[in-house]
C-alpha cells in the first residue's frame, strides 16, 4: 500500500455511477495501488492500434514500472480514475500536473497534461466523455486550471471527444502531433453538451426498460396466482411483441412452458439475449438473480418484490447493496417495491406490471412513486362515464416505488423527446434532486406541459423508503419554484387528471377571457364565479334555455369560438327531462362540429347528469395517435421528436405553441363547474408561461462589479475555520466589491460613545437596539428615529437602557438617517437540496407573520427579478397604494440582481440577509446586511454527471 508520504487520504467522494451515452452504467472511482492486476488485465484487452494511439509506439505489454507509476497517484498533483462495469476496468484516463516548461510540477502551477485509455470493446459508448467531466471537476477542485493533450492525428475519436467537449481552447500542431488546450472553466457550451448528453443517456437508459426486446419474469410460480405469475400473465394477455421468457428455479427439468411461455430454471439457461426481467423473488434470494442477470447480460430490472427501505434499517441496507449490485453489471433498476411499467406503443406492447388490463393507447405518459396511486390514475383515465370521462389513453407508464434508482427525473429526460407523449403527469411523495428536477422541468415544461401532485407534503419526512436530500425551505417555497419551472401544481389526483385531460386534448388558451353559454342560468353562474376565484376574466354567461336544441348550441359555440374577444369557452349543460343517449350524441356531434371551425381555442364542457352526453363526447376521436401506425382502429400521430444539433447537442422537441391549434378533437366533459374552471386556470397559467420563456431575460453584467477582489476577501476569511458570520466591517466590505453599500452602524457600549458616532456621521441619527431579541422589531420600542442633536441623543440612550437593560444587553448601534420609505427585506440562502435561492417581502409583519415571500432560484435574470417584486401580495405598496408616492422598484431590481451574481459567483457565499432595505421615491437604503461562508462543496450542479449515490 502507498504511505502517508506518497498520497492524501482517498477521495471517496470522487466515486460516482454514471449513465453512458447507450443507458448501460458504469462506475468512476479512483485508481489505487490495490488496482494493479486489473490495470494489467485491462490494458492486455485493448486492442494494438489503441495502445499506440495512447503511447504513440507500439507498446504491447505494461512495466512493472508502468504498472506502479499509474497505479501510485498522490491524488493532488497525480490523479487517475478508472471506469468499471463488473469490478474490471473498461477504461482510464489521468493527469499529471506540470509547470510552464512541461515538467512535473506541484502547486501553485495550475495546469495539467491529461491522456485516456478505453478498452475497444467500449469505444463508441460515452465513457471518455463521461471521464473527461470527471477528472475535469477533479482537477478543478485541486486548483488546476487547464488542460493539456497531445494526439496523433490519426486519432480522430480522442480529438473529437476534447473538442465536443464545448471547453475554451487551442489547438496546434507540431511534430506531427496535435496539441490540444482547454481551460476548465464551464461554460455556457461545456454545460450545453454536458446536459445534453446526460439527457440523451438517461433518456437512453429508461428506453432501455420500456422497450426491450425481450423480457423475462423471473419469481413466475408454478401454479396461477401470485405476483410473478400474474405479471406474466398481463405481459402476455397485453400481446408483448417481443420474446417472454418464464424463469423460476422450482421448475422441473420437464417443465417447458408455463402458460404458453417458455420456461426456465435459471435466466442462464435462456440461449437468446434478455433485455428487461421482472423480479418476483423474496427479497433474500434477489441477490442471486441479481447476479445471474449480471452475468447473462441483462441490461435493467424491474424490481417488485417488497422488504426493502420500506421495512427499516435492514431493508434499507439490502436496497442500498441492490443498487451497488446492479449498477456494478451496467444494469438500471425500476423499483424495488414497484407496481411496474407499461408501454402501450404498438411496437412493444408491453404490460409489466400489475395492472391486470392494459390501458387504452394515447398521448397521456404517467409516473407514480405510488403502486396505489397508479392504479387509481389508470383507472380514472381507463374509465368511462361518471367523473372526468372519455377515451383518453396513455403513452407509458411507471411506477418507481422506493425509487432506489430510476426516479422522476430520468423518466422525464425520456418524455422530454418522447414522440408518443404530448401530457405528463407525475404523482411524486419525495424529490430526491430538486435542483436537478426543477432544471429538467423547465426544459420539458418549455416543450410539453407537466402536471404534478405532490404527496407527503406535511409529514416532515421522506416516505420510507426514498432516499432525499434535506432541504430547510418549507413546502410552499419548493412548489413556489416549482410553478417557476413550468410545472403545473395541482393539490389532488383529481386535479392531476382533469388538467391533463385538458391539456392532452385541447390547444392552450391565448389568455384569461372565458366565454360561458348553456342551457341553466344557475350552472352558468356557478362557473362564472369559480372563473373570477381562479382569476380569470369571464364573460357574462349566455342563458340558451332548458329548452335549447343541439342545433342552438352548436350555434352559440360557433359565434362564441368567432368572437376575437374570447380565449376559451366553457359550455354547460344539463339534461332535459326524458333525455336519450341518441340526442346526447347529436349535441356532442353539434359540439364537435362547431369546436372543429375554430380548433385554436379550448372547449369544456360542464354536464350534469348526462353520462351519454361525456360518451358521445369522447367517441369521436381519441387522444391515441392520429398518423402513421394504427392502434385499435386509431391512426397513430407522432409527436415532436428532438433532432440532433451542432456539435451533437439536440435541439430541442418543437413545441406546440401557446394557443395553437387544436391536435386533437376530443372536448374533455367535467362533472362540475369548478373543477373544469380549475383545470382552465391551469392551461391559461402554463400557456402564460410559455409566452414568457419564449423571451427569457439576461443576467446582467456590472462594470463596477468587483469579482476578484470578492474572491480573495473569502478565501483569506475562510482561512479562518470551516464557517463564520462576517463581522460588520467585513460584511460592508464583501458587499462593497458587488456594488452594494451599507448605510454605517456605529456600535455604542455608553452615551458618549454613543455621541462620538454621531458626530462622526452627522446628524440625525437613529439609534437602534441590535440585541437579537429586539433586531428588527421596531414595534417592541427597540428603535429611535430622527435624533436631531446630541440632547436628543442622550435622551433616547437612557430610554432605552431604562426600558430593556443594560448596554451589555441591548447592544445599541448609531446610524445616519436614510430617506423614509417601504421597509423590505432581501434575503439568499444555499439550500442543500434546492440550490441558491433569492428571496423577497416587505419587512415586518407581512414576511414574518404571514409568509408573504417570494422566490427565485439563482441566477436571477432582470425579467425575473422584475417578477419577484411584483409577486408578493403586498406589492401595491411599492407602487403608490392609496395615493402614497410609488418607490424606487428599478433600484430595488439592481440590487437583487446584484445579490444574486454574489451568491452564483462564489459558492462559498450560503447566506446573506439584508435587513432593512428601505426603498424610497428615489433610490435605497441597506440598513442592517449579514453575510456567512462556508467552504463550497466539493460537487454542485454544475459539476459532472453522476447518478444520485445510495
Amino acid at each position: 500500500m502507498q504511505n502517508s508520504a506518497d498520497r492524501q487520504e482517498y477521495p471517496a467522494h470522487w466515486e460516482a455511477d454514471v449513465v453512458l451515452r447507450d443507458g448501460g452504467t458504469a462506475r468512476v472511482r479512483p485508481i489505487t495501488v490495490d488496482d494493479a492486476e486489473r490495470l494489467v488485465s485491462f490494458y492486455e484487452q485493448v486492442s494494438d492500434e489503441s495502445k499506440y494511439y495512447r503511447f504513440f509506439a507500439p507498446y504491447p505489454r505494461l512495466s512493472a514500472k508502468d504498472v506502479h507509476r499509474f497505479t501510485h497517484h498522490d491524488f493532488v498533483d497525480r490523479v487517475g480514475l478508472a471506469a468499471t462495469i463488473g469490478g474490471e476496468f473498461i477504461a482510464t484516463v489521468r493527469y499529471d500536473r506540470i509547470g510552464p516548461d512541461g515538467t512535473p510540477a506541484s502547486a501553485p502551477a495550475d495546469e495539467a497534461e491529461v491522456a485516456f485509455l478505453v478498452q475497444d470493446a467500449h469505444q463508441g459508448r460515452g465513457v471518455a466523455s463521461a471521464l473527461l467531466e470527471h477528472i475535469g471537476a477533479v482537477a478543478r477542485e485541486r486548483g488546476i486550471r487547464r488542460f493539456a493533450a497531445e494526439v496523433l492525428p490519426a486519432n480522430t475519436k480522442m480529438i473529437k471527444v476534447f473538442t465536443d467537449a464545448g471547453y475554451t481552447q487551442k489547438r496546434s500542431f507540431e511534430d506531427g502531433v496535435v496539441r490540444l488546450e482547454f481551460d476548465l472553466e464551464p461554460t455556457d457550451r461545456s454545460l450545453a453538451v454536458q446536459y445534453a448528453r446526460e439527457q440523451r443517456a438517461e433518456a437512453r437508459s429508461v428506453r432501455r426498460l420500456l422497450l426491450p426486446g425481450s423480457v423475462a419474469v423471473i419469481g413466475a410460480g408454478r401454479s396461477p396466482g401470485g405476483v410473478g405469475r400474474s405479471v406474466l400473465r398481463n405481459i402476455k394477455d397485453a400481446g408483448y411483441t417481443g420474446r417472454l421468457y418464464a424463469v423460476n428455479r422450482a421448475y422441473t427439468d420437464e417443465q417447458k412452458e408455463i402458460d404458453g411461455v417458455a420456461a426456465h430454471r435459471s435466466v442462464r439457461d435462456i440461449d437468446d439475449h434478455v433485455d428487461v426481467a421482472v423480479v418476483a423473488v423474496p427479497a433474500a434470494h434477489v441477490p442471486e438473480v441479481v447476479a445471474e442477470c449480471g452475468a447473462h447480460g441483462v441490461q435493467g430490472l424491474v424490481v417488485v418484490s417488497a422488504g426493502y427501505a420500506e421495512s427499516g434499517p435492514d431493508g434499507r441496507e439490502r436496497q442500498r447493496e441492490l443498487v451497488r449490485q446492479a449498477r456494478a453489471y451496467g444494469m438500471r433498476i425500476i423499483g424495488p417495491n414497484a407496481f411496474g411499467v407499461i408501454n402501450t406503443s404498438p411496437e412493444v406492447r408491453l404490460n409489466a406490471s400489475l395492472a391486470p388490463e392494459m390501458p387504452r393507447p394515447g398521448r397521456i405518459g404517467l409516473f407514480a412513486q405510488s403502486g396505489a396511486i397508479g392504479v387509481a390514475l389508470l383507472s380514472r383515465l381507463h374509465r368511462r362515464g361518471g367523473g372526468v370521462t372519455g377515451v383518453t389513453g396513455v403513452s407509458t407508464f411507471v411506477s418507481s416505488g422506493n425509487r432506489a434508482d430510476v426516479s422522476g427525473n430520468d423518466v422525464l429526460q425520456y418524455w422530454y423527446d418522447d414522440p408518443d407523449t404530448d401530457v405528463a403527469l407525475m404523482y411524486l411523495e419525495s424529490i430526491g434532486n430538486p435542483r436537478k428536477f426543477t432544471r429538467l422541468a423547465r426544459r420539458t415544461a418549455a416543450a410539453k406541459p407537466l402536471v404534478v401532485v405532490q404527496g407527503a407534503r406535511h409529514r416532515g419526512a421522506a416516505p420510507q423508503g426514498h432516499a432525499v436530500r434535506a432541504t430547510r425551505l418549507p413546502h410552499a417555497t419548493v412548489s413556489a419554484l416549482l410553478r417557476q419551472a413550468g410545472v403545473i401544481r395541482v393539490d389532488t389526483i383529481t386535479e392531476l387528471v382533469d388538467a391533463g385531460l385538458l391539456l392532452a386534448r385541447q390547444p392552450l388558451p391565448r389568455g384569461p377571457r372565458v366565454a360561458i353559454l348553456g342551457n341553466s342560468e344557475s350552472l352558468g353562474l356557478l362557473t362564472y364565479d369559480a372563473c373570477l376565484a381562479e382569476g380569470l376574466r369571464p364573460q357574462p354567461p349566455v342563458d340558451l334555455t332548458t329548452g335549447a336544441s343541439p342545433e342552438d348550441f352548436g350555434a352559440a359555440l360557433a359565434r362564441a369560438l368567432a368572437d376575437d374577444s374570447c380565449d376559451a369557452v366553457v359550455v354547460t349543460a344539463i339534461p332535459a327531462i326524458g333525455e336519450t343517449s341518441a340526442e346526447d350524441a347529436v349535441l356532442a356531434e353539434a359540439l364537435q362540429a362547431a369546436a372543429g371551425e375554430a380548433p385554436s381555442k379550448p372547449v369544456l364542457v360542464v354536464h350534469v347528469e348526462l353520462g351519454g352526453l361525456a360518451e358521445a363526447l369522447s367517441a369521436a376521436a381519441s387522444t391515441a395517435p392520429q398518423v402513421g401506425t394504427k392502434v385499435a382502429g386509431v391512426a397513430a400521430e407522432r409527436g415532436p421528436v428532438a433532432q440532433p444539433g451542432a456539435d451533437g447537442v439536440p435541439s430541442a422537441p418543437t413545441p406546440a405553441a401557446p394557443g395553437g391549434t387544436r391536435a386533437r378533437g376530443l372536448i374533455p366533459a367535467y362533472p362540475a363547474a369548478e373543477r373544469a374552471v380549475r383545470a382552465l386556470g391551469e392551461a391559461v397559467k402554463y400557456a402564460q408561461w410559455r409566452r414568457e420563456v419564449a423571451e427569457p431575460g439576461k443576467v446582467p453584467e456590472y462594470e463596477d462589479i468587483d469579482e476578484k477582489r470578492a474572491a480573495g476577501l473569502i478565501g483569506g476569511l475562510l482561512e479562518r475555520g470551516q464557517g463564520l458570520t462576517l463581522g460588520t466591517e467585513e460584511t460592508c466590505e464583501l458587499l462593497g466589491a458587488y456594488g452594494i453599500g451599507v448605510h454605517r452602524a456605529v456600535p455604542a457600549a455608553t452615551p458618549d460613545e454613543a455621541v462620538a458616532a454621531a458626530r462622526s456621521i452627522g446628524y440625525p441619527v437613529a439609534l437602534k437596539a441590535t440585541a437579537p431579541h429586539l433586531r428588527h422589531r421596531a414595534d417592541l420600542g427597540g428603535v429611535r428615529l430622527d435624533l436631531a442633536d446630541e440632547e436628543q441623543l442622550r435622551r433616547a440612550y437612557a430610554e432605552l437602557t431604562d426600558l430593556f437593560g443594560t448596554p451589555e444587553e441591548l447592544r445599541p448601534v448609531v446610524q445616519g438617517m436614510a430617506p423614509r420609505g417601504v421597509d423590505t427585506v432581501v434575503r439568499a440562502v444555499i439550500d442543500p437540496a434546492a440550490g441558491a435561492v433569492l428571496s423577497f417581502g416587505l419587512a415586518g409583519a407581512a414576511s414574518q407573520l404571514l409568509g408573504d415571500m417570494a422566490h427565485r432560484l439563482i441566477p436571477v435574470t432582470d425579467r425575473e427579478a422584475t417578477s419577484l417584486i411584483r409577486s408578493i401580495r403586498t406589492a401595491p405598496l411599492l407602487f403608490g397604494w392609496r395615493g402614497s408616492a410609488p418607490v424606487d422598484t428599478a433600484a430595488l431590481e439592481q440590487l437583487l440582481l446584484r445579490v444574486s451574481r454574489l451568491v452564483d459567483d462564489h459558492p462559498e457565499v450560503v447566506a446573506v440577509t439584508l435587513e432593512p432595505v428601505v426603498v424610497a421615491p428615489g433610490g435605497l437604503s441597506v440598513l442592517g446586511a449579514s453575510v456567512r461562508l462556508a467552504p463550497p462543496p466539493a460537487r454542485d450542479d454544475l459539476g459532472p454527471r453522476t447518478l444520485p449515490a445510495y
